[in-house]
């Protein structure tokens, strides 16, 4: 009775589309939708109260009241093409705007580094104290991953072939085990090599995490984001802060809000189709998981720089901490 009990209650999530934990899930159709500022007054503050089961064997089931609020958020965007999502563990609420782009799959480009960061971190793979990788001494586009780099700069710049080999040393066996377990979007990197990805074939540069295989949506990003970092992450306490330190905004915003993420950004025949910024924030004992997602916009400048700067603006202005 206990299991049928929660197959019904997880194909109610499945149907509804907010259940926190949903599985890996298969990537819908690819396409951009644009946001449109009048229809949005008219589902300003509507929301959806869905229950959720958490059930793991041998455990105890969990039951719980959680809601979507569809956000006016638009002014943020300046007329590109995003979609952004907020969870209030706490409240149990999902703050969403643009909730059809919300719920579409892309690749997420180097957002990605936090997860096989995360793995390596709590597998110890990766002492981030003892890192430096040696430079191969091929000239890539970006300067600074000409040179022998540590974890931490390599994290902060993004360097694509320190995380390639931080990949294979995790394996595929075990990247697979650790993605099912986060119920990261779809799951897929049967693409091991990245060879779908059309804009590089450079093997260093190439992965199933760039513009390939693997595929996760803006509300699976801030889900993920709260498995690692919320009161019921399963890893070590030294590996969240591991990744925090590496992760944390060093600007100084004048508030004691605490912001930890990551950008991405992928091209398709040298136009920006995807950008994000993904993270966790934090003040005053209240925490919420957060994903922005910017996707092709004619006519609009599209960067991860700007996926970040519009985050940034949501969490301090529209977040009462």
């Amino acid at each position: 009775m206990r299991i049928q009990k929660w197959i019904a209650n997880a194909v109610c999530g499945v149907l509804t589309g907010a259940a926190l934990l949903s599985g890996c899930s298969k990537k819908p159709d690819e396409v951009y939708v644009q946001a449109d500022s009048e229809s949005e007054s008219d589902i300003l503050q509507t929301e959806t109260m869905t229950e959720a089961v958490f059930w793991d064997e041998g455990q105890e089931e969990t039951e719980f009241k959680q809601s979507e609020r569809d956000v006016q958020w638009s002014e943020y965007f300046d007329g590109l093409n995003g979609s952004a999502v907020i969870y209030d563990a706490s409240a149990g609420e999902y703050m969403i705007y643009n909730r059809e782009l919300a719920a579409i799959q892309r690749s997420p480009c180097s957002t990605f580094k936090i997860i096989s960061s995360l793995i390596a971190l709590e597998h110890g793979i990766l002492d981030p104290d003892h890192s430096i990788r040696t430079w191969s001494g091929e000239t890539f586009w970006n300067e600074s991953w000409n040179r022998d780099i540590d974890f931490y700069e390599a994290f902060r710049a993004s360097c694509v072939w320190y995380f390639r080999e931080l990949a294979d040393e995790i394996g595929q066996d075990k990247m697979q085990q650790e993605l099912n377990k986060l119920s990261y979007g779809n799951c897929d990197i049967s693409d091991w090599e990245g060879r779908l990805n059309t804009n590089n074939n450079n093997r260093a540069l190439t992965g199933f995490w760039l513009e390939s295989s693997l595929a996760i949506s803006p509300k699976e990003q801030a889900e993920v984001m709260e498995r690692i970092f919320g009161t019921g992450s399963i890893y070590s306490k030294k590996t969240q802060d591991q990744l925090k330190q590496v992760m944390q905004e060093t600007e100084d915003y004048g508030t004691n809000v605490a912001i930890y993420g990551k950008t991405g950004m992928g091209k398709a025949q040298g136009e920006v189709v995807d950008a994000w910024y993904t993270g966790y924030a934090e003040a005053e004992g209240r925490s919420v998981s957060f994903c922005i997602y910017l996707g092709q916009t004619d006519g609009k400048d599209v960067s991860s720089t700007k996926a970040r700067e519009i985050a940034v603006r949501i969490l301090l202005q529209e977040m009462e901490w």
